[in-house]
């Protein structure tokens, strides 16, 4: 299980390496291009749901608990991109497809 450490106060937000991957690569593309943007992700079982605004210049980390790296799936990342360019990027379900 991964970590975002999101903010000064380094909230994190736990979620799988996998899916902490595909996150980091649209994450890190939309900040590149200074583009602020939401990220929601369910909270904790049967809690409800939880959004930060993420901004360039808030401090923001990834941890990944496994060393290795993980392959990507081309398709996710093209799905979880679409999603954030609409301004709220939320983790969908792993779609078949190519992984490098």
């Amino acid at each position: 299980m991964g970590r975002l450490l999101y903010g000064s106060q380094e909230r994190e937000i736990q979620i799988d390496d996998r899916s902490l991957a595909h996150a980091q690569l649209v994450i890190i593309g939309k900040l590149r291009r200074s583009e602020s943007f939401t990220f929601s992700w369910a909270a904790a079982e049967d809690t409800g749901r939880a959004t930060v605004w993420i901004h360039p210049s808030i401090p923001l980390q990834f941890q990944y608990d496994g060393k290795a790296s993980v392959p990507i799936n081309q398709e996710w990342l093209k799905e979880l991109t679409a999603i954030a360019s609409r301004g709220d990027l939320r983790l969908t379900s792993e779609p078949p497809g190519s992984s490098n």
